[in-house]
């Protein structure tokens, strides 16, 4: 059998959307494909296990009925044989195969499967379900049938930015743009042995690149810690699967509200530190727990309460608190942190006196779903490097990007032209400098970007004498042409 090429599972994986449409709202697709391309994984590596040690065995029961032999115990009613032979109540069928999948294995899928429920018929009819599942027995998922090892992974990671442009504004609570994404990490550039954190994680795109990053640098992908939470189920179930299918079953994610209840929590009841925190939460998000921030048992908010309908800097604060004493972290964030004043106003002066911010990256508009305003990049530093003490590096971005139908998008040349100037911390004329501390207090701490780099264009020097000339021109060629005119008049019988 021909092992399976990433653009031919991208493509089979696509058809699955198409028999979708109609049935339900393209910001649910992701949802049940996801969760059947995880069930045939799932069964089809039990059988290929299965198979394997019966022969090497010559054992039957302890190759099918050993839970210790697989990766995943998959009971018989999640098995895709007995799946795709049944024809009716199909979604209940499925429910039922992954409470039995999660039964069986509640350390790394309690959760995670039975967040997305099938038995809908308005929605999921048996017919439906049938091709669906029909489509599924197409391909075969086993680790000998795949051209390389991460294939499901990266094609997994495709998906779900296919789905997040489906959606359209919807996209943006789950995704990132993947270039956004790796300008992020290769700012932070991540280590082996480091602990990296987004309490803020979506689907899992800046923990998946963190660690790509490793293994373009050639170091072992696997030597990293990943921690992530995330407040939306289904979201956090699809993370969850993002992680299991890019091998990274070790990641701690958590669900539930960062900012109202953190669950990344040390047996001390601390919140955990960590090496890189990244992160890309939702912008001025409103109700976010002014309340119980008021008394917050973790000490995160040092610097001052946000507003109740901005909590762009409560995940700064809360990034900031869980970063260990060398720690450093990068977060998204809209334009008006930058200059808000009040509370904001409060938090962000405290920030620059603790001397936290390394970065102020400013990025194109319409690069994110949903949100078509510029967003900007803070970069910040537990332990600046000496020369970095007491300035803060400021980056105009804006005008570097493929513009897009729907979405603007970074190129390859705009990151590593950002990347390469973060690194070089020098002046670049209209597009980057380090700026003195000093020099931001004279302007209230406000960080508007363009109070410090000059993107105003120079106007063309006019020539005055060339611009008479030229008129005086103008002027004779229309005598020129009135003359011609009345000379036709005057041959047509008309006095001018």
């Amino acid at each position: 059998m021909n092992q399976i090429t990433l653009e031919t599972l991208k493509s089979h994986l696509w058809e699955s959307a198409n028999i979708l449409r109609g049935s339900i709202d393209a910001a649910d697709y992701k949802n049940y494909i996801f969760g059947l391309l995880f069930l045939k994984r799932l069964s089809d590596v039990f059988e290929e296990e299965g198979e394997r040690v019966e022969r090497e065995t010559g054992n039957k029961t302890v190759a099918w009925n050993e839970p210790d032999e697989h990766e995943f115990d998959v009971p018989e009613k999640a098995r895709w044989n007995f799946i795709k032979s049944r024809t009716q109540n199909l979604g209940e069928l499925l429910n039922k195969a992954n409470e039995a999948l999660e039964e069986s294995n509640t350390r790394t899928l309690e959760g995670v499967l039975t967040a997305t429920d099938f038995n809908d018929k308005d929605r999921l009819p048996d017919v439906v379900l049938s091709k669906l599942i029909a489509h599924f027995s197409k391909i075969r998922l086993r680790n000998e049938d795949l051209s390389e090892p991460d294939i499901l992974g990266r094609a997994y990671e495709y998906l779900i930015g296919q789905f997040a442009d489906d959606a359209g504004k919807k996209g943006g609570e789950f995704y990132t743009p993947k270039e956004v994404v790796t300008l992020l990490v290769e700012i932070l550039d991540p280590q082996e042995k480091m602990r990296i954190c987004d309490p803020a994680c979506g689907s899992g795109g800046m923990l998946v690149q963190s660690v790509y990053h490793l293994r373009e640098k050639g170091q072992n992908p696997k030597n990293i810690s990943i921690f992530g939470q995330e407040r939306n189920i289904g979201t956090w179930a699809i993370c969850k699967m993002n992680m299991l299918l890019h091998g990274l079953s070790s990641a701690r994610l958590e669900k539930g509200d960062t900012l109202r209840s953190p669950k990344l929590l040390t047996e001390q009841g601390k919140v955990i530190e960590f090496d890189i925190v990244i992160a890309n939460p939702p912008f001025s998000l409103k109700n976010w727990g002014y309340e119980e921030a008021q008394h917050d048992p973790y000490r995160r908010f040092q610097f001052g309460i946000p507003p109740k309908g901005y909590a762009d800097y409560a995940f700064v604060q809360h990034m900031l608190a869980t970063l260990n004493s060398r720690g450093r972290a990068g977060v998204v964030l809209p334009h008006g942190i930058l200059f808000r004043g009040g509370a904001e106003g409060k938090i962000r002066k405290g920030i620059l006196e603790e001397d936290l911010l390394e970065a102020v990256i400013g990025l194109p508009s319409n690069l994110f779903f949903g949100a078509g305003i510029p967003a900007c990049l803070f970069i910040m530093n537990k332990e600046k490097p000496k020369e970095r003490k007491g300035r803060v590096f400021f980056l105009y971005g804006a005008n570097d990007y493929l513009k897009g139908k729907n979405q603007n998008k970074l190129r390859k040349e705009d990151i590593e032209k950002i990347v390469h100037a973060y690194r070089e911390y020098r002046s670049i004329e209209k597009y980057c400098r380090p700026v003195s501390l000093d020099e931001i207090r004279a302007n209230d701490y406000n960080l508007n970007i363009t109070r410090y780099i000059d993107v105003t264009e120079e106007e063309k020097p006019i020539d005055v004498q060339g611009v008479l000339d030229d008129l005086k021109k103008l002027k004779e060629e229309r005598l020129e042409r009135e003359r011609k005119m009345n000379s036709f008049l005057k041959e047509l019988g008309y006095q001018a």
